[in-house]
């Protein structure tokens, strides 16, 4: 944290006993050997990297996928009993020639047979051995049962947003009232972002921005204070892992980041990061976009659609992809912009509005802008401010400035203000209250790496969690993604990817029995170490091998040629004298 942290050292000690003798993390020994070995086999360092591009796993193109998705096979439609294409489907309706090509039964059981309920992929489960006997005249269908999840996108509502026939009738109102150009037609789905359009509307936008105040929508206050908060992280905030951590005793979550504009084109992937599961008591949606227009309606959309408890507006994402687009972190440059987004957004919603910051932009103290904002937000409809310690510029890299955050506290105008960064045990999460004020602390990154952070901070201690209780809540994420993802072959390799994804952070937990000085720091690099057992050195290990093999321990063996490459690189250690290195990972939205 950026308050104590300073006084620790440049690696996390191990006690002695569970030291390698060796540099580097476990599985680094192996590598290194192999490397050495690659360079011999070249001749010394001639052609190695010609031989690092062999070895390098090659990823199949968007129409090499695409394609062999239209190879036509069995109708998983019919088999969920909902294909309505009878004789015209261009997918096999044979259910003798699809069992004689099935591949095998993974073992275990199958979720929904676990929890008592009909399984709704039929013959087409993974687990199907586990179902009860039907009768002799069944013909193959599922028997489906009541929809577990909210949230969803419904068949003809994609229809009515694709072409345009949805309405807006309060965001279209509001905007008009406040002169603001509505970019987002139909045969123009960028919003305004990364186009001349886009330009001449941003142009326009700060032209014609009149201040006549909409007065906000009267809304239910969600009170922050001392709740845990579990933040929406790209990629690996899913449905499933939001209720491994509900399990874990967090209190508030959130849906990964949505485009606006995606969610006005009615993408169903972008749809899907809406869903909501029933033990989710207190949820949001955190939409990001670079335009009032876009943002506006799509907050009044997803509020007449679905059940959400608050918004959150997306102003602290570093990736390049959406601050060229105008959103994210980019509209800490553009208050005028921001202030449309809160005002038109405010007056169109119910539930309480989130605004997401970072302490600025550009990676100069001079240059920092959140203490600015943070008192004016309140003004202009948000009812809470969330506050990343670090700049866009920084991403994730050094540690976040918790004395900054404080400053912000301290002009929020009594304001909730929640805190993030760098939190990773239950004293970083006191600490940081009690220092600096903020209602609560929002846990990213620490809840990926540990996401029994959540019970350690309601029981107030340290958990030594064994490597046994590791494996059953990688089994819990594996039963929760099948019931969300699907027990049929694609939702299983679904489900392993998101778990590898997973576990490229949770090999970065270091067993509290085998530190000198507890708690660990997240920005701290372990010395290399052995696990109590087999398999907590197996979780310490940051070799993907190692993690397809966790995954074959729960999912059965992967494909044949399967390959993983992480979608995020998680290693942000600290160097000595630089703080922590510019890492690339962004996880968190």
């Amino acid at each position: 944290m950026g308050m104590a942290a300073k006084e620790d050292g440049d690696a996390i000690r191990i006690k002695p006993e569970f030291l390698r003798v060796s540099d580097g993390l476990p599985n680094e020994v192996e590598e290194k050997k192999q490397g050495e070995e690659r360079k011999e086999a070249n001749g010394g360092g001639c052609g190695r990297e010609r031989h690092e591009q062999e070895d390098r796993p090659k990823k199949k193109s968007k129409r090499q996928r695409k394609a062999e998705r239209a190879v036509p096979g069995f109708c998983t439609l019919y088999a969920r009993g909902k294909c309505v294409h009878a004789e015209k489907c261009k997918f096999s309706h044979d259910v003798e020639q699809f069992r004689a090509s099935k591949p095998e039964d993974l073992p275990g059981t199958c979720p929904y047979v676990v929890d008592g309920k009909s399984c709704p992929y039929g013959i087409t489960c993974r687990f199907e051995g586990t179902h009860p006997v039907m009768t002799e005249d069944w013909d193959g269908k599922a028997l489906t049962g009541p929809e577990d999840e909210w949230n969803g996108l419904g068949k003809e509502l994609q229809h009515m947003l694709r072409k345009n026939m949805v309405r807006f009738p309060m965001a279209d109102a509001v905007l008009k009232e406040k002169g603001i150009r509505i970019s987002y037609d139909k045969g123009r789905g960028s919003g305004g972002a990364a186009t001349q359009d886009g330009n001449t509307s941003l142009k326009e936008e700060r032209v014609e921005h009149r201040d006549t105040r909409t007065h906000p929508r009267e809304k239910k206050l969600i009170d922050f204070t001392d709740k845990t908060y579990l933040a929406p992280l790209t990629t690996l905030g899913n449905l499933p892992f939001r209720r491994v951590c509900k399990g874990l005793g967090v209190d508030i979550t959130c849906c990964e980041m949505a485009m606006s504009v995606n969610i006005l084109q009615g993408q169903t992937s972008e749809w899907a990061l809406l869903r909501r599961h029933p033990s989710e008591d207190i949820f949001g949606v955190q939409v990001c976009g670079g335009f009032a227009d876009s943002i506006a309606r799509s907050c009044e959309l997803v509020e007449r659609e679905c059940r959400v408890d608050f918004f959150d507006v997306n102003c602290g994402c570093p990736i390049d992809l959406v601050c060229n687009k105008g959103a994210g972190a980019s509209l800490l440059k553009s208050a005028k912009r921001l202030e449309n987004i809160l005002r038109c957004t405010s007056s169109v919603v119910s539930a309480p509005l989130m605004v997401k910051l970072r302490t600025g932009y550009a990676d100069r103290e001079d240059e920092r802008v959140a203490h600015k904002l943070v008192p004016l937000t309140q003004d202009w409809g948000a009812s809470m401010v969330t506050l990343h310690g670090r700049t866009r510029c920084q991403r994730y890299s050094r540690l976040a400035d918790w004395e900054y955050i404080k400053t912000c506290v301290q002009q929020s105008n009594g304001q909730q203000v929640i805190g993030n960064g760098d939190c990773f045990s239950y004293t970083d999460y006191e600490r940081c209250i009690q220092e600096t004020g903020v209602n609560t602390v929002m846990v990213a990154r620490g809840a990926l790496i540990k996401p029994w952070i959540f019970r350690e901070i309601k029981e107030r201690r340290h958990w030594d969690i064994s490597a046994n209780e590791r494996m059953d809540l990688l089994r819990s994420y594996c039963k929760y993604g099948l019931e969300h993802w699907g027990s049929d072959s694609r939702g299983v390799e679904t489900t392993r990817r998101f778990l590898l994804e997973w576990l490229s952070f949770l090999c970065r937990y270091v067993p509290m029995g085998l530190l000198e000085r507890v708690p660990q720091k997240m920005h701290l690099k372990p010395q290399p170490y052995f696990g109590r057992n087999d398999l907590e050195t197996l979780f310490a290990s940051n070799n993907p091998s190692d993690w397809v093999k966790i995954s074959s321990m729960l999912l059965g063996p992967p494909p044949e040629n399967f390959v993983f490459v992480p979608k995020h690189k998680s290693v942000g250690w600290a160097t000595p004298d630089k703080g922590m290195p510019n890492t690339v990972e962004q996880v968190e939205g």
